[in-house]
């Protein structure tokens, strides 16, 4: 197994992206049911998808411990086996306070595996020589689609949310089972080059790469938590509803098949600013244009953009600081949740004093603040390490 070639391993790493994408969106699917079987309410769920957030964020970290003691390769396939536990876990009513600490110990997995696989996904786009990192996160789109589909089959034939939940499970353990010892070997020993170069060089690099990952997933989550309540507050018809959500899904997997071609042909900087500049300009073609058209071709648009703009962001964290990848992109990863917890916290409390039409001003102007700090993507690089003495 550890002679695996490269592609191999590259299929490998997207069946993890696939085993994160299948799960999440498992969960999400699941939640009126878990509210209907826990007996919870909105206002509750909503305060354990928060804190399964900064669960998430704290498995970035551990991600990035394990990384550098270890190799990212342990990190991925060991939040692997965790959010195949946790996930296992959902499938049975507990009380409530076992079920809040499954749902958390799935959220420090999840951040695991996320922060993991990016590390993973670079180091074998350096080792493919090409880019590959956009159709990795296009199995994890195409993954959360087919769970939406599965759950929604399963609860049609009346079989529960556990079924999905299950799959996901088995699935996620199935391939940490595979990747313990074939995901890419981890650079181990890499502590040190980020404090030796940590200077202004690495913080460049974490601060450029980290907001274009904070405004992608400002825009990503207030489109996912917002654009089916939105559509409903237009009047729309019950089956319109979720036509918001699955138009971004799609566009959303669309730009990351083919955004590896394109990337090489146009430069990363301009496919950087004009990736920005789409998912602007869908949001604002929200606050704009009040009506059910014109909020689904906005969500459509706003996935173009955010489908390139985050695998683009962590390639270019990677191959900027080549000797200490795994650090610099768990520490990236953690803008994420800042993204995440403003697009869906800020819209949402601001959604009664003036309307979500308005809210979704928000990530139109992070998107604008965002613009010249993309322009910053030219200038990094991180020297290396000079070669330490032999004692």
């Amino acid at each position: 197994m550890n002679e695996m070639s490269a592609g191999s391993r590259a299929r490998l790493i997207g069946a993890g992206y696939a085993a994160q994408g299948l799960g999440y969106a498992a969960v999400v699917t699941a939640v009126p049911a878990f509210e209907d079987r826990q007996g919870l309410s909105d206002a509750f769920v909503s305060a354990i998808l928060l804190l399964m957030c900064v669960a998430a964020a704290a498995g970035s970290v551990v991600a990035d411990q394990v990384a550098a003691r270890w190799g990212s390769r342990y990190a991925l396939a060991g939040g692997l086996f965790v959010i195949g536990a946790g996930l296992a876990g959902t499938t049975v009513h507990t009380p409530t306070a076992a079920f809040v600490a499954i749902l958390l110990f799935y959220g420090v997995g999840l951040g695991t595996v996320d922060a993991s696989l990016s590390m993973q996904g670079v180091l074998v786009q350096a080792r493919l020589g090409r880019s590959v990192m956009s159709r990795l996160f296009a199995a994890y789109t195409a993954a959360a689609i087919a769970a939406a589909l599965i759950t929604s089959g399963s609860l049609a034939q009346d079989l529960g949310a556990g079924v999905p939940l299950g799959v996901a499970a088995a699935f996620a353990v199935l391939v940490g089972l595979a990747g313990w010892r074939a995901f890419e070997p981890g650079r181990t020993e890499r502590s040190h080059v980020v404090h030796e170069t940590g200077s202004r060089a690495v913080r460049r690099v974490i601060w450029v790469c980290g907001m274009l990952i904070f405004t992608a997933f400002l825009v990503d989550s207030a489109v996912s938590t917002w654009s089916s309540v939105y559509l409903k507050d237009l009047a729309a018809t019950g089956w319109i509803v979720p036509l918001g959500y699955a138009a971004y899904q799609v566009t959303v997997l669309i730009s990351r098949l083919i955004a590896d071609h394109m990337v090489p042909r146009a430069g990363r900087l301009s496919m950087a600013l004009g990736s920005l500049a789409v998912s602007g300009l869908g949001c604002a073609l929200v606050v704009l244009i009040p009506t059910k058209a014109a909020a689904i071709t906005g969500f459509a648009i706003a996935g173009i953009g955010v489908g390139v703009l985050v695998p683009l962001a962590f390639s270019a964290a990677g191959e900027a600081a080549k000797e200490s990848s795994d650090e610099v992109i768990a520490r990236v990863n953690l803008f994420n949740y800042g993204g995440a917890l403003l697009g869906a916290v800020l819209l949402g409390a601001l959604s009664d004093p003036i309307g979500l039409r308005i809210a979704f001003l928000i990530p139109v102007v992070g998107v604008i603040l965002t613009l010249p700090i993309a322009r910053r993507l030219t200038q990094l690089t991180v020297a290396e390490p000079a070669p330490r003495p032999t004692p």
